[in-house]
């Protein structure tokens, strides 16, 4: 059995935020590699039936808001429900964790991964401002560098192979941990993804 594991994940989503701090220290635990995986969810959603928030019912939306409220208290993890900068466009935010895990490597990206969560969910932050990121950048000790090399064809390629990669293996939203062609969706099913690597 492998122990590594797909972390397919999206940058503004606030499931994954929730739940990154956990997953990573599930992984170290168990002595597992992650492979972190931005994805883009407008190019997901389509072919899995998702909806963007804003189409999805207003039942589901609100929902949601209860949902995050509870996950949030329960998990003592600070969140805004409702951020100043949500939605928000997190393609660049995306291209800078792939950037950073080629430069840096994991343990760097899956750190870059916790800022930029924080930035939208806790820190009243717009992930799509180039200087928010560059800041981000600073406060973890990482290169500047890396914004501009995160605008690289190379850097854009990669995203869009994660996000293909994250369609053909069947995923549908974020996050999603996948461990030998088995997927875990949502922060909330880490239960099962520490017992099966404890299985391994």
């Amino acid at each position: 059995m492998s122990t590594h594991v797909d972390y397919y994940l999206a940058p503004q989503s606030p499931w994954t935020y929730l739940g990154h701090e956990r997953f990573a220290q599930i992984a170290r635990m168990a002595g597992a590699k992650i492979r972190v995986l931005p994805i883009d969810l407008g190019k997901v959603f389509p072919i899995s039936g998702g909806l963007p928030l804003g189409k999805r019912a207003p039942q589901r939306q609100a929902y949601r808001l209860l949902e995050l409220q509870r996950h949030s208290d329960y998990l003592h993890v600070p969140l805004n429900p409702q951020p100043k900068y949500f939605p928000v466009s997190a393609d660049d935010a995306a291209r800078l964790i792939i950037t950073v895990d080629a430069q840096d490597g994991t343990e760097a990206a899956m750190k870059i991964c916790a800022a930029i969560f924080s930035a939208v969910w806790v820190r009243e932050r717009n992930i799509a401002d180039p200087a928010v990121l560059a800041e981000l950048l600073v406060e973890c000790g990482l290169s500047a560098q890396r914004l501009a090399q995160s605008q690289s064809p190379a850097v854009q390629a990669s995203y869009e192979a994660n996000t293909q990669e994250a369609i053909a293996a069947g995923v549908f939203g974020a996050p999603s941990y996948v461990l030998d062609g088995e997927i875990f969706w949502g922060q909330d099913r880490l239960d099962f993804v520490e017992r099966k690597l404890k299985a391994a």
